[in-house]
């Protein structure tokens, strides 16, 4: 074993080497092209802070160049020895109890080694601390202050030896251990030591081969060969080993890598499934946090630019191509803001022109001045047409009860078409109506309370032939006469108008209902609609001889629209007020009838459907399901219409 001078020396002139060996690789980092290298090639340097605690040195980490066969990646940064040694304290020191103050001679020796101490002299000669304080315990062996300096001194040995085990310097670690051995009570710190130690030995391998995987790109792949699985296995020999700890943060650094890549490409579920692989390479690192929120970021930012540019293809009418960068959109981000807004607005523009189920319009006409009637857009659905079994009033032509299919948007109007927007037909289009045209229609006689023809009745009167205010629905008027309308309205907008389907009319009163009237299965107690009324009475007194009982309404005869309230749809005066005109011709039955909500029209019928009750209707004709056939050129002061829009 060398002598204590001579380890002195040895410890001095590496301390000198180690200085150089720190100040090029300083200049190497900050000025690399002083040894005629680019500085990208300094990229792969990789240091380790190791600092003893000196006087002469500030209280902070050290960085010093590492053996590159343990080089892990990233900058270990480990404390100086004198934060070591203060935060152990004096907890396992056995300090004797002073029982006299020190000799002058005593005070002597320990101020010297207090300096040693300072100066990083710890042991290996006669003026290093550990003698000193020795000599002084020696002299007085309950000098309380040589004690704790010896235990400092054997404190800071371990410290120093554990940095070494940190970085891998077995051959540091040894002499260290060979200088603490001299050092009394020691032996258990020796003991814990040498197995480190042992440990270190069957370690460095494993980091050499891990440090080479890792700089050839074998991070986590493949299974048998990479770097994860070696420094997982370091740390199940040495729990804790600095060097593997920071391999790891390395390896989930490459991995973090290839999300950030995968990002750069669009790739978000390859991002997403490189973030998965990082989680469990280390679960809670900050390097995890950050690439995950940036990947986030980006995320959103990509997926609202995309969802951006699917507007503004849905403003231009291009439905398929908004629809794909919709799903572009929601496969990168499911949960972005929007998406859920933006996809009511597709299915909006699919099947209601842009509308909005329950929303209100009007279609400007684009060769005269003018408008269509209000019309409110009816949502898409399904229902079940006719009446079921045991439903009170029920007749064979509202069977069989079956399912139809509403999956083309439309709107319908508000309210029955009125005398005044009637009148505007009219007068543009020179329309002779068949009232005028056939001569007279049916009105109500009060002297005997049925409706009888009058060969002066039309259009322009109300249901007992006096002249009608506008504002009432229109009435007197044949089929025929309200496919002019529709056509005219057509001509007008350039849109698509008709009469309703017979379906399409019974879910629109519905209004989503399953009873037998929209507003529920008997008798109203609330002002829903204009009918016969048991409280009801005519000009002369006349009463319903079967009418809903306690209902009153104030009307015998028609009222001005949307005088009562709407339905679940919006439609005002749907089942009440007046019966209408729709699009079918009558069939008995609904064998074989149409599923999908169209019209059920044989070619040249003369008999069409009415729907709806009116306000001389008994209960059992204002049920939903009610339906009656009427030849085509009626003119009834109980019918008149409503106008549909394919959207």
């Amino acid at each position: 074993m060398p002598s204590k001078e001579t380890v002195r020396r040895q410890r001095a002139l590496g301390g000198a080497v180690g200085v150089v060996v720190l100040g090029m690789a300083l200049v190497y980092h900050f000025f690399p092209r002083v040894f005629h290298v680019e500085p990208s090639a300094t990229a792969s340097h990789r240091a380790m802070n190791l600092g003893p605690a000196t006087s002469a040195a500030p209280a902070q980490a050290i960085r010093v160049p590492v053996v590159p066969e343990i080089d892990a990646g990233p900058p270990l940064t480990l404390a100086p020895t004198a934060v070591i040694v203060s935060r152990l304290g004096n907890k396992n020191a056995n300090l004797p109890e002073q029982l006299s103050a020190d000799t002058p001679e005593v005070e002597a020796l320990i101020t010297r080694a207090d300096k040693a101490l300072r100066a990083g002299q710890l042991a290996g000669g006669e003026n290093s601390a550990a003698s000193l304080y020795q000599q002084a315990l020696k002299e007085k062996p309950d000098s309380r202050r040589a004690a704790q300096g010896l235990y400092e001194v054997r404190q800071r040995l371990v410290a120093e030896i554990n940095q070494d085990l940190a970085v891998g310097d077995a051959d540091a670690v040894g002499d260290l251990i060979e200088t603490l051995k001299t050092l009394p009570d020691s032996s258990d710190d020796v003991a814990q030591l040498q197995g480190k130690l042992k440990t270190l030995a069957q370690a460095r391998p494993l980091l050499a081969k891990a440090a080479t995987l890792l700089q050839q790109g074998n991070v986590d792949q493949p299974a048998g060969n990479n770097a994860l699985e070696l420094y997982r296995q370091v740390l199940q020999l040495d729990p804790g080993n600095a060097v593997a700890e920071q391999g790891i943060l390395q390896v989930q650094r490459a991995v973090l890598d290839r999300a950030l890549a995968a990002v750069a490409q669009n790739d978000f579920k390859g991002a997403d499934q490189a973030l998965a692989e990082a989680s469990q390479v280390s679960p809670d690192s900050t390097a995890l946090r950050d690439v995950r929120g940036r990947v986030d970021g980006m995320r959103q930012s990509r997926a609202n630019a995309l969802l951006t540019q699917a507007r503004s293809a849905l403003d231009a009418g291009n439905l398929a191509l908004a629809q794909q960068l919709a799903d572009q959109a929601k496969a990168i981000s499911p949960d972005l803001a929007g998406l859920a807004d933006f996809g009511e607005r597709l299915t909006n523009a699919r099947l209601y022109a842009s509308y909005k189920p329950g929303q209100v319009f009007n279609d400007r006409f684009v060769d005269m001045p003018g408008q269509t009637p209000s019309m409110v857009v009816i949502p898409t659905g399904s229902f079940q047409m006719g009446a079921p079994d045991g439903e009170a009033g029920r007749q064979d032509a509202e069977t069989p009860q079956h399912e139809v299919s509403v999956a083309k948007g439309f709107a319908l109007s508000r309210t029955s078409i009125t005398v005044g927007q009637f009148r505007d037909f009219v007068r543009a289009s020179g329309y002779q109506p068949d009232s005028v045209k056939l001569g007279g229609a049916s009105v109500y006689d009060e002297s005997t309370g049925a409706m009888r023809d009058d060969a002066d009745a039309g259009w322009q009167t109300d249901y007992v032939g006096h002249s009608a205010d506008s504002r009432l629905p229109v009435v007197n008027v044949s089929w025929d006469d309200a496919k002019a309308y529709v056509e005219w309205l057509s001509q007008r907008t350039g849109k698509t108008y008709r009469l309703p389907s017979e379906a399409e009319f019974e879910y629109a009163l519905r209004g989503g209902t399953t009873t037998r009237y929209w507003w529920g299965e008997g008798a109203p107690t609330s002002k829903v609609e204009n009918l016969t009324g048991s409280g009801d009475r005519s000009p002369s007194g006349r009463r319903w001889s079967n009418a809903f009982a306690g209902y009153r309404d104030g009307y015998w005869g028609p009222a001005p629209v949307m005088n009562f309230a709407p339905n679940p749809y919006g439609l005002y005066d749907i089942d009440g007020n007046v019966s209408e005109w729709v699009q079918d011709c009558w069939h008995d039955s609904y064998l074989r009838a149409p599923r999908d909500g169209s019209a059920w029209v044989n070619p040249g019928c003369g008999v069409r459907v009415v729907r709806g009750g009116s306000w001389g209707s008994s209960p059992d004709q204002v049920r939903s399901a009610y339906r009656q056939g009427a030849d085509a050129s009626v003119r009834s002061g109980r019918v008149g219409f409503r106008v549909l829009r394919e959207l």
